[in-house]
């Protein structure tokens, strides 16, 4: 990964096809934060920062205002990285088709550690607090991984394609969202320490895995909105083995859109939902 930055003090366009060797050979230090702000609000056209954790009040009036002004909102890689959802669901709600429910698994972190942990295999996956350890060394979560447990970060990403699809949920905490950190360790101040106290609650874990088990099914970190009764849930389930997202590999993520059109099948779409490459993609389709 290059850590240099490509931008022009005057925005005259980059070519995007020799973008990449250009910051190589020309490239500069990134700028800090507040320089990338002051930079943004000097461009020549309107460009608009958000985040995936505003209020459904700011979102329709940051939507409505783009209409109004006859202008474009792109975020493809805010969910999926790479994958083009947002931009089909768009293109669905925009030739008038109806959204009924979206289904998934939305986070690479949360499909890698599952898929590991809860097997369709059948073979052990060892121990909850291995698997999370093992996933947060390959670089799967976050620095501190209870960034990723909580759950949060599926409720933003699910929230995005379901206010787009016609729900108005308030905000990614207004609905239930099972959060993977025990009770017993919320407290706890540091990553690394609840890593190291995690082992002693595997035990927990462990009983629903052979509960799924006993079943023949296993567990996974599902996001589902039904967009009629504007109720949105982020959890884990049990799944039959025979289910798509029961067989995603490694941090696949998998989306399906039910629709009046869709009616009998969804329109899925699965692919890798993180890595720098996939992610850049969707951003500079964007451009």
């Amino acid at each position: 990964m290059v850590d240099k930055a490509l931008y022009h003090s005057n925005y005259s366009n980059i070519n995007i096809g020799t973008a990449v060797d250009t910051m190589e050979k020309k490239g500069v230090a990134p700028p800090n934060f507040s320089s990338v702000i002051d930079y943004l609000k000097g461009a020549p056209g309107r460009v608009i920062v958000g985040d995936n954790t505003s209020s459904y009040e700011l979102w329709e009036s940051i939507t409505n205002a783009a209409k109004e002004g006859d202008s474009f909102i792109f975020h493809e890689s805010s969910v999926g990285a790479g994958m083009p959802a947002i931009s089909i669901l768009q293109e669905m709600v925009e030739t008038g088709d109806e959204i009924t429910r979206i289904e998934g698994v939305f986070s690479g972190t949360m499909s890698h550690l599952f898929h590991n942990y809860s097997t369709t295999s059948g073979n052990s996956g060892g121990n909850w607090s291995e698997t999370v350890r093992q996933a947060k060394n390959l670089g799967y979560t976050e620095p501190d991984p209870r960034d990723d447990l909580n759950g949060l970060d599926v409720a933003c990403k699910v929230t995005i394609p379901a206010r787009i699809a016609g729900c108005p949920i308030e905000s990614p905490t207004s609905f239930p969202v099972e959060s993977l950190i025990l009770k017993e360790l919320e407290s706890t101040k540091r990553g690394d320490v609840f890593l190291q106290k995690l082992p002693a609650f595997d035990q927990q874990m462990q009983d629903r895995k052979l509960k799924a088990e006993k079943q023949g099914k296993v567990l996974r970190y599902i996001d589902s909105v039904d967009i009629a009764s504007g109720k949105a849930t982020v959890g884990l389930q049990m799944l039959d083995k025979s289910h798509p997202i029961a067989n995603l590999k490694g941090s696949d993520n998998l989306i399906s859109f039910y629709t009046k059109r869709y009616n009998q099948l969804p329109l899925t779409i699965r692919g890798a939902g993180a890595g720098v490459n996939v992610t850049a993609i969707g951003i500079t389709g964007d451009c």
